[in-house]
């Protein structure tokens, strides 16, 4: 009898494909397929959206692990239809979006953008140089989960006052206080900088617009390192246009790549990076320590043991 297979999409290190084969034996593991295996696949590690309407017609797929925290790319409705059962990589970057927040955060408190500019064109220039102290802040992350509650943590050595939102309001560790999405307008007029790290979702659609925008403070900063489609580019660009708030930092957009002519590459109180702040350093190491545990689990009854995504929430 052929034995179903495990594809794994990249290149992964010959270490962690013999763990993989070692603690499935029952399967076959592949990097890559040919016509034929179509109808062996059972897991998939990553996605080929290629060959997505394939594997969906002609595989027995059970269980996807996605290499990302956010799986609004993936055909969820399809899974859910099929009982496909999915893993996302939540937690795994977020050291390194931690990171990138808090260097654009002290870049923009201590005018590092804007003397990297006058460098660049050759000016001693001190003072259009914007500068404000950190310490003291407060902070609303909007998406309290690994990312979040890392980022909380991390900032709070900086003086800075973490608070969270959530969808129901439940406490998370390293927050001062958290509350529901019901209060966010509420709670972000007394809010210096804006973190947003949401899901891609219905209920997350645009849900960064005029509405909110124009409840911050005129010195508050914004940063979204979530989804893309959680921001109304078109009303964010008129509210840095407008300098209803001070500043943003955008690392995902609705279009990626952003197209030349978006009006956005224009604003000089924005700062545009290119989907960079999920960077990890040691990222099969720490796919594995997600995707091996499910993989024991999966194997001996078909349970998995982290970050299973509800296909109806999207999260």
């Amino acid at each position: 009898m052929t034995k179903p297979i495990i594809f794994i999409q990249g290149n992964y290190r010959a270490e962690f494909i013999e763990k993989i084969k070692a603690s499935a034996t029952e399967y076959r593991v592949k990097t890559t397929l040919i016509d034929e295996d179509l109808e062996f696949v059972e897991i998939s590690v990553g996605w080929d959206k290629k060959n997505e309407q394939q594997l969906l017609a002609l595989s027995p797929l059970k269980w996807v692990q996605a290499i990302s925290a956010g799986v609004d790319y993936l055909p969820l409705k399809e899974f859910e239809k099929k009982g496909i059962l999915l893993t996302n990589a939540s937690g795994l970057h977020s050291i390194s979006i931690s990171e990138h927040v808090i260097g654009v955060i002290l870049s923009y408190y201590r005018g590092l953008n804007t003397a990297q500019k006058n460098q660049l064109a050759h000016t001693w220039d001190t003072d259009d140089i914007h500068y404000d102290q950190l310490s003291g802040k407060n902070m609303l992350v909007i998406g309290t989960g690994h990312i979040g509650e890392k980022l909380a943590k991390s900032v709070v050595s900086l003086g800075v006052n973490p608070f969270g939102i959530n969808t129901t309001g439940h406490t998370v560790d390293g927050f001062i206080e958290t509350y529901s999405m019901k209060n966010l307008a509420k709670i972000i007029q007394t809010m210096d900088i804006v973190v947003g790290i949401l899901p891609g979702t219905d209920d997350t659609f645009h849900i960064f617009n005029n509405d909110l925008f124009s409840q911050m403070k005129p010195s508050a900063i914004f940063i979204n390192v979530g989804r893309g489609d959680t921001v109304h580019t078109r009303e964010l660009t008129e509210t840095l246009q407008n300098k209803t708030i001070a500043f943003a930092a955008l690392d995902v957009f609705e279009a990626e790549p952003l197209p030349a002519d978006s009006p956005l590459w224009e604003l000089d109180n924005l700062l545009i990076t290119p989907h960079i702040s999920g960077l990890t350093k040691h990222f099969q190491t720490k796919l594995m320590q997600i995707f091996l545990p499910n993989l024991t689990s999966f194997v001996k009854d078909g349970s998995l043991a982290k970050n299973q995504v509800s296909l109806k929430k999207g999260y």
